[in-house]
Formats: C-alpha cells, structure tokens, sequence
C-alpha cells in the first residue's frame, strides 16, 4: 500500500480527534489526532470491543486516547494498550504532511 491522501492540514487544530473512513476492499476506520503540530494517525476501532476512539478522551500532554466504551487507554505514538480490558495495540501509521498541506499516511 503506498501513501493515501487523508485530509489538509489546516482542516485540524491542535487537540482535534476526528474518525476518518477508508474505503479500499473494505471499510476502515482510522482516527487522526493533531498535538502541538504532530499528527498522529491509528487504528480508529478500540481493539478490545468495537467502539469508535473517536468519540473517546484525549489527553495532549500524555498524548494518549481513552476508548469510550470501557476506558481503555491508547498511546497514540506506539498504539499500545496502557490499561486493560484491552490488551492488543492499535496499528499505527507513518504520516506525512506535503508541500501543499496534503496529509498522507502509509
């Protein structure tokens, strides 16, 4: 899978979790977070029960995710799991931001 197109970058603020589908043979969700100019791109389904992490907490200075289903936390530069229920990392992503302000992940 090479580089696929995701949003501009003026379209997120600092502290901006959004859900972003990709369709490609199936659906996918993922959820792109913006902190102090990264962004950060993962898995978008809780990887314990499906619920959408989107909808979950964001904590900027730990840089992690809480599920809002059974408040499992993610860290959003590793993926991984720092509480259970969940015990599975989410996928991360290798993220670009082009000239133009296009952002890509891979």
């Amino acid at each position: 899978m090479g580089w696929i197109n995701i949003c501009d970058e003026k379209s997120l603020k600092d502290g901006d979790v959004v859900g972003f589908d990709y369709y490609d043979n199936k659906k996918k969700k993922l959820l792109i977070v913006k902190i102090d100019g990264r962004i950060y791109v993962t898995d978008g389904i809780c990887t314990h029960e499906y619920a959408e992490l989107s909808n979950g907490f964001l904590n900027e200075e730990e840089k992690t995710v809480t599920c809002p289903l059974h408040l499992s936390v993610f860290d959003l530069v590793s993926g991984f799991p720092l509480n259970p229920p969940a015990e599975k990392p989410l996928k991360t992503y290798h993220v670009k931001v082009r000239e133009d302000g296009g952002v890509m992940y891979c």
